[in-house]
């Protein structure tokens, strides 16, 4: 089996003890409890509400689980609850009336990003601090690289590194990552289809035609709340083209996990352009906008075509988020008259890095100088990314040109210096 080793578990390792793990569904939180974490006891908590023994394959009710909690809790039994949320209300007060015992080393696991999101804000919460409160997301782009060039090197690393973030395709990833993909979609499209509306239906939200139609658009290029609006209305899925109606539907797309947003750099009122978090999603909402892919007929050509077409945008992002957090740095987005970064960075105050990402197999001497230019106008460390430097048909003047090799480096280093810090 494929394990992807993630700080994460060392930090719940140490923490002795309540934890709640959570974050969007199919990110491994339950993966990592299984094989990182000691427990006596494992409970899941099934959609009707019934409470399942993993270890012993028992069923129970509701009732009967609340007769046996106590009696765990006492015997300072390790205790995993996983979908806790599924639950009634009346269980928080329970954990909270036990809170003292916390040699029990409770263990809860939620994919409702809302439910902790009002734990974290409630000033009341039962949980709050009782709990060692976990977010469980994607795969560090860090880790994920130094794991998988034990297997792969090169352009292959980088492009497989950016969508095997996404945990549920680690174990299935074959090489090239571009067949794979194709390959994924071609048989399993309904299953991220039903991912979606499952993360939905957890989160109590209804997936209307408005959210479906800001992720397609999202994943069709539309960035900015203005340019949602336009495609929306256009579409006849907003009564009126206003931005202000959209931002309830992208707060929740936020929160929930599946949407993230960027500062737009240098603009005197805040602006925001919204990206998908995971790739994977953002290839299977780019598919439904261009073919509907889950409910027509589509050919294997057409799929592989789109993986090729969205890859280097994904890889751009990829190594953005990637230098990000080796620099201690935040992403934005530079707004400039026909001018767009693949990579702006900020420091507290100021841009630290800007780059170019250029994902091909020749990057000719023009595109060269007009990328010397670009990045001319900008007083801080410059970059060219590249697959590598024979695509080049000459080397640039003014930054540093950046491999696969180099971003491997990069990421080892870091890790190396955050697992330090957290030996301290």
């Amino acid at each position: 089996m494929r394990i992807i080793p993630r700080r994460i578990e060392r930090a719940l390792l140490r923490y002795p003890g309540w934890k709640m793990l959570y974050g969007r569904r199919k990110t491994g939180k339950t993966f990592l409890v299984e094989h990182f974490l000691d427990y006596d006891e494992f409970f899941f908590v099934n959609k009707d509400g019934t409470v399942h023994d993993r270890l012993s394959s028992d069923k129970m009710t509701y009732q009967e689980f609340m007769r046996l909690f106590p009696r765990l809790v006492k015997g300072k039994r390790r205790i995993v609850i996983d979908e806790f949320h599924r639950l009634p209300d009346g269980f928080l007060d329970l954990l909270h009336a036990y809170s003292t015992e916390q040699d029990s080393g409770i263990i809860l696991v939620t994919s409702t990003m809302w439910l902790a999101q009002r734990l974290l804000s409630m000033r009341e919460s039962p949980l709050l601090g009782i709990a060692f409160l976990v977010k469980i997301g994607l795969i560090d782009e860090r880790e994920i690289l130094v794991e998988l060039s034990k297997e792969v090197k090169g352009k292959e690393l980088i492009e497989a590194s950016t969508y095997l973030r996404e945990p549920m395709l680690v174990p299935a990833y074959k090489p090239p990552l571009r067949d794979f993909l194709t390959g994924f979609f071609s048989s399993s499209g309904s299953f991220v289809s039903e991912l979606v509306g499952e993360t939905f239906s957890e989160e109590g939200h209804e997936l209307t035609r408005v959210y479906l139609g800001i992720m397609m658009e999202v994943a069709n290029g539309k960035g900015t709340s203005t340019e949602l609006s336009s495609a929306l209305f256009s579409r006849g899925l907003l009564k009126k083209d206003n931005p202000g109606t959209l931002q309830k539907y992208l707060t929740i797309l936020t929160k929930m996990g599946i949407l993230r947003k960027f500062l737009v750099q240098g603009k005197r009122r805040k602006k925001f352009v919204y990206r998908h978090v995971s790739p994977l999603l953002d290839l299977h909402f780019y598919l439904e906008a261009k073919y509907a892919y889950t409910e027509l007929e589509t050919s294997v050509e057409f799929i592989r075509r789109a993986v090729d077409y969205k890859l280097p945008r994904h890889v751009e992002d990829f190594i953005a988020d990637l230098l990000a957090k080796a620099y201690g740095l935040r992403r934005v987005s530079v707004e400039l008259p026909q001018l767009e970064l693949d990579i702006a960075l900020r420091g507290f105050n100021r841009l630290e890095l800007v780059g170019e990402v250029k994902w091909k197999e020749r990057v000719k001497r023009e595109e060269v100088r007009k990328i010397e230019e670009k990045l001319s106008r900008f007083d801080c460390r410059r970059v060219l990314v590249v697959p590598s430097e024979d695509v080049l048909e000459r080397k640039p003047e003014g930054m540093e040109v950046l491999t696969p090799e180099d971003l491997l480096e990069i990421a080892k280093e870091s890790l190396e210096k955050t697992l330090n810090m957290e030996h301290l």
